[in-house]
């Protein structure tokens, strides 16, 4: 009889007719018999589909699920539903979904890798992109990650209660949900039943009445996955377009608000569309779609080197309008939809005097271009329609000559407020026309003779624009008390570095204060390790302990069961991140000890005393700066990390650092606090030096950046990081308690800088 337990070498040393399946076989290094059994039938379509590359990673994976100690039935799932997966979603998925399972076997949530494995395939089928499954994915570590060992107040004890049951519900609700439904019927469960763990099951196995009903109250729009037959069918039959089609979520806004758009890879259409204006789901879906097959037939790429960003919008416009006509000639029906869709501006609805009315005037005029009946009485936008459809009236015309048109449009309206920062978006934004990326080309990298004469140059442009990805944060809006998601893009970079030997120097000008400050330290400084005996489970066995155990088992009687000890260090267990403000009003001068510094030269002198410190005692310390020009571009400069000792290279960046721009609080908060709730430690506190209130270019209302710091500080607090605010302004008082509460202090005296900053840092670790 088989029962599936065998010697682990009766399955290693299975063989296989087929030479290559008996290498995956060997390479997978697998003692399961019930693998064994399956195998040849499992690698069998991935070794006549995947590239060979492929085919290694995939067995590298299973031959590492089979070492994670959770039994065969992780490798099986794995082994069958993978081949699935990459086909619908794309191999590079790998890596996430390993990470992922890796995260979870770290945890007390090992148990769920198996349901998560056996419904990973139709989930996939379902997404069918690779984007849309990472989505998923980062909805599962979310409820992973918050509900996790938070019952009755333990940590990483207990495992999540929900996620399996998740795991096995998702193909199902990802049948009736949009990803952004998904999300919400998530975040609903982890907010109301977190401490609730029976509860918290039944919500998501769609038990509780209530998870039903959030389900149904999500249950809206037309979703791209029902849809999908229907409009590849579309594509083939009035269009003879066959390229894929490609969802993205709509679940939150980017930087800018994802719009359609098609490359190489396929069509991209949002994952969801809701009714609008009469017009359903799928006819907006439609109309996305013929106007992106209307590009692919009739635009032509243009050169845009020498044109300005409005003459390319102007262009655009001009096209799209184009386009649609040619559909409508060919598709009558289309008129209806497209006139639904598109906006109408009203005419005059635009003060030129205050505002950029650029937009406004090229919506007008696209709407005017398909519509008969626009009813707008400018003569110069009549007569440029004329002059539109005329172009049209013998042929399909072409990109130039609508290129020619619009520039001549915007050579005609051009006003002097067309380059105020205040631009008139209502009533202008068209959602069912793709962004135009493939509407441009471009050549040179400039026009300026310099740049050609000097290679160097172009090198260091090159430099400049490699760099890491944006990461977006999103920023409290106290007006309406929500997020505003996604709304501030923080770039981070290595600071420069300059000359090591200045910050010496400073160090020596202060060595009667590091003098005063090694006493301190020393009286600071962590003690040995100290043992903790009578432990059930530690790091190393107690023998005393241990023998009297065995002695009372032989004896007869229970023995005790802490045989173990393990050891803490006995004193301080800190992580500390210091952030610096450098917005370009640490450029003014103080008077210190007679001579004249600005404020960025006495922060150098502190930071190199404060490092210095921290050094000494051996706390780990991360410090950056940063500053902002506007929401779309905080810079967070790292200066030193966590990992780093104090030496000439980081010396170095102290010694370079500048101070410009702008001071957007809360989106740098956010960022420091993702760095520092990573470390190992007690106490985490993130010291924020700065020398006014937040501020930014791009906010009239000072109070707005401010309630965001403030919520900044307290999401950082929920992380359980403590906020310290060292304030340079005189004038701090007036909002610096309502932002940091009891936690900060006004330094009246800024040539005290240097002594104080070391100071404070002692009174807050001590």
């Amino acid at each position: 009889m088989t029962t599936g337990f065998c010697p682990v070498a009766d399955a290693r040393k299975r063989e296989f007719a087929h030479p290559q399946v008996q290498a995956c076989w060997t390479a997978m290094d697998c003692g399961f018999v019930l693998v064994a059994d399956v195998f040849e039938e499992c690698v069998y379509e991935a070794l006549t589909s995947f590239r060979k590359d492929e085919v290694d990673a995939y067995i590298e994976a299973a031959r590492v699920l089979g070492k994670m100690g959770r039994g065969a039935e992780p490798v099986l799932a794995f082994l069958e539903e993978w081949p699935a997966v990459a086909n619908a979603a794309g191999h590079d998925l790998l890596p996430a979904v390993m990470d992922f399972i890796r995260a979870m076997q770290k945890s007390p949530n090992s148990k769920a890798i198996t349901p998560f494995l056996q419904t990973l395939a139709a989930v996939a089928r379902r997404l069918q992109s690779r984007e849309q499954l990472q989505f998923y994915l980062d909805i599962a570590r979310d409820l992973m990650t918050r509900t996790t060992g938070s019952i009755h107040g333990h940590h990483s004890t207990f495992p999540s209660p929900g996620l399996p049951h998740l795991f096995e519900q998702a193909p199902r609700l990802l049948n009736l949900l949009a990803m952004a439904g998904l999300q919400n019927w998530v975040e609903y469960g982890i907010r109301n039943y977190n401490h609730h763990p029976e509860r918290q099951e039944e919500y998501f196995s769609l038990q509780l009445a209530d998870s039903r009903a959030v389900v149904q109250r999500e249950r809206h729009g037309t979703l791209f996955a029902d849809v999908e037959r229907q409009l590849d069918l579309y594509l083939r039959a009035l269009w003879q377009d066959a390229d894929q089609l490609v969802p993205y979520s709509t679940a939150f806004d980017e930087l800018r608000k994802p719009i359609p758009y098609y490359d190489a890879l396929g069509l991209r259409v949002p994952d969801v569309f809701d009714e609008a204006h009469g017009i359903s789901g799928i006819d907006r879906y439609r109309a996305v779609l013929a106007h992106m097959v209307g590009h692919r037939r009739w635009s032509s790429p243009q050169i845009a080197d020498n044109w300005s960003p409005f003459q390319r919008m102007a262009v655009e416009f001009c096209e799209d309008a184009r386009i649609e006509t040619l559909l409508i000639r060919e598709y009558p029906g289309l008129r209806r939809i497209f006139l639904a869709l598109h906006p109408t501006p009203a005419e005059g609805a635009c003060d030129p005097e205050t505002t950029s009315c650029l937009r406004h005037r090229l919506a007008m005029l696209s709407r005017a271009f398909i519509d008969p009946d626009h009813g707008y009485a400018d003569p110069v936008l009549n007569d440029f329609v004329a002059r539109f459809h005329a172009l049209l009236a013998d042929g399909p015309a072409s990109t130039a000559e609508m290129a020619s048109l619009a520039l001549s449009y915007v050579a005609k309206t051009r006003r002097q407020s067309d380059q105020f920062a205040k631009v008139h978006f209502d009533d202008t934004v068209i959602d069912y026309r793709d962004d135009n990326r493939h509407l441009w080309t471009f050549i040179e990298d400039s026009d300026d003779e310099e740049f050609f004469d000097d290679p160097e140059k172009k090198t260091a442009q090159a430099a400049d624009v490699v760099g890491l990805p944006p990461r977006h944060y999103p920023e409290w809006d106290a007006a309406t008390q929500t997020y505003r998601p996604d709304w501030t893009s923080v770039y981070e970079a290595l600071h420069p570095s300059g000359n090591p030997a200045d910050i010496d120097q400073l160090l020596l000008k202060h060595a009667a204060l590091a003098k005063q400050l090694k006493k301190l330290l020393d009286l600071l400084k962590p003690q040995d390790k100290v043992r903790i005996r009578y432990q059930e489970e530690g790091s190393e066995l107690d023998l005393d302990v241990a023998l009297r155990a065995l002695i009372d088992f032989k004896s007869g009687a229970t023995p005790d069961p802490r045989i173990n000890m393990s050891h803490r260090t006995d004193g301080r267990n800190i992580a500390v991140m210091l952030l610096v403000d450098l917005s370009e009003s640490l450029n003014e001068k103080v008077v210190a000890g007679g001579t004249a510094q600005t404020i960025l030269q006495l922060s150098q002198e502190a930071l190199a005393l404060l490092a210095w410190a921290i050094d000494r005692l051996g706390d780990p310390l991360a410090i950056a700066g940063f500053h902002s020009n506007t929401r779309h571009e905080v810079r967070y400069q790292h200066i030193k990390g966590f990992s780093e000792r104090w030496d000439d290279t980081v010396k170095a960046r102290v010694a370079a650092i500048q101070a410009g721009y702008s001071t957007r609080m809360g989106a740098a908060l956010r960022h420091a606090g993702h760095y520092l709730s990573a470390q190992q430690a007690d106490k985490k506190i993130l010291l924020l030096f700065t020398d006014g209130a937040p501020a930014d270019i791009d906010v009239t209302d000072p109070q707005h950046l401010r309630a965001d710091t403030r919520k900044a500080v307290e999401e950082l607090d929920g992380q359980g990081i403590t906020t310290f605010c060292l304030s340079l302004d005189p004038k701090a008082d007036e909002y610096v308690r309502e932002i940091f509460g009891y936690r900060w202090r006004v330094l009246d005296r800024i040539e005290r800088l240097p002594e104080q900053l070391p100071m404070l840092y002692l009174a807050l670790t001590q």
